[in-house]
């Protein structure tokens, strides 16, 4: 059974340092499930690489330090381990702020029992600036639910929702004016229970399955 692995590597910032890191994958039957580029300083760049592989973690780790191209690595846990499922709360300030309440303090009583949940915030308003942001949650890791607050969306934004939850990306909304609560899985008039369920919604230790929920307005 592969096992999930992550992997910190520092490389020359040249072309074709990228290629000969991959190279190393193939040859050792490795699926990376997530690769970052990060500036590291003028002169070098580091990759944060998470996959899964039968191989030997020290066996890559000897495979990739060998490459004239790479300075260093470092084995180390993967963002799902440390950081665990994602969701984001985007729309109007004060209306995430409250939803930010309920779904942080949820999150708090699962992930003391062992689960791993994080919660991410963005204040947005303007139907162009939240389909955008609502389109660009299946390009970032870890998302698996999103939040959507304000008092009226639809239009394109609405369109987004569709296309998200056709890639099993759950959406919340708040029961508010606009066809975006007529699209969303779940509709929740109080902000602060609308963060309870969204963590509920996806934690492994809460027996709620949004599926039997969907489309039901609270």
């Amino acid at each position: 059974m592969s096992v999930e692995h992550a992997v910190l590597i520092t490389v020359a910032d040249q072309p074709g340092a990228l290629n000969q890191v991959t190279e190393v994958f193939a040859k050792e039957n490795v699926n990376v499930t997530s690769l970052e580029v990060v500036p590291h300083s003028d002169e070098l760049r580091q990759l944060s690489v998470e996959f899964t592989t039968d191989s030997l973690p020290a066996t890559i780790k000897k495979s990739l330090e060998s490459l004239s191209v790479v300075s260093s690595v470092e084995m180390t846990s993967s963002s799902t381990s440390i950081y665990g499922k994602r969701i984001i709360i985007m729309g109007a300030g004060a209306q995430v702020g409250q939803v930010a309440v309920g779904a942080i303090s949820e999150a708090d009583r699962h992930n003391i029992r062992g689960e791993r949940i994080s919660v991410d915030t963005i204040p947005l308003i303007g139907e162009k600036e939240l389909s955008a942001a609502v389109r660009a949650v299946v390009r970032l890791p870890r998302v698996h639910l999103i939040v959507l607050a304000g008092a009226i969306m639809g239009g394109e934004i609405a369109e987004a929702v569709k296309e998200i939850r056709e890639q099993n990306v759950k959406v919340v909304s708040l029961n508010m004016a606009g066809s975006v609560p007529d699209v969303a899985d779940l509709v929740v008039s109080d902000p602060v229970q609308a963060g309870i369920m969204a963590v509920m919604a996806i934690a492994d230790t809460a027996q709620f399955d949004i599926l039997r929920q969907q489309k039901r307005r609270y």
